[in-house]
């Protein structure tokens, strides 16, 4: 079982259908060595993000369809409103327009630990330069 291999930070984020955008801009923003953004910058830039995600699945859409559910179309119709919550298909187009890998951890309770869930964008490097998320 893997491991994170660095000291983690909590931080909560606002649950409101943006919360996976939101994780992933605050998570690029820190290792980058930025301030956090405000919750109100943070809301722009989650909604910038996810027009990006939406804007990479078309552009990938050989490549991405298959694993979608229902018609690809409707699916980004609707992944472009504010309000629907991202996934793992988004944490993949995250990477590739951020262009680094992203890692989501789950806390093991009994160890005390936290384990790799999920890993996508590794293409973009190692763990070691990855921007880790925590799942609640």
């Amino acid at each position: 079982m893997k491991r994170m291999p660095k000291q983690e930070t909590w931080i909560g984020i606002p649950g409101d259908g943006r919360c996976l955008f939101r994780s992933v801009i605050h998570g690029a923003w820190l290792r980058s060595g930025k301030q956090s953004p405000s919750e109100s910058c943070q809301k722009d830039l989650a909604d910038e993000l996810r027009d990006k995600v939406v804007d990479e699945f078309i552009k990938r859409r050989a490549d991405t369809e298959w694993f979608l559910e229902g018609d690809f179309d409707n699916y980004v119709v609707q992944m472009r409103q504010p309000h629907i919550w991202g996934g793992e298909p988004e944490l993949l187009m995250c990477s590739h327009v951020l262009q680094t890998p992203i890692t989501v951890y789950m806390r093991d309770k009994n160890a005390g630990t936290l384990k790799i869930i999920s890993e996508y964008g590794q293409e973009y490097g190692g763990r070691k330069d990855d921007l880790g998320i925590i799942a609640p």
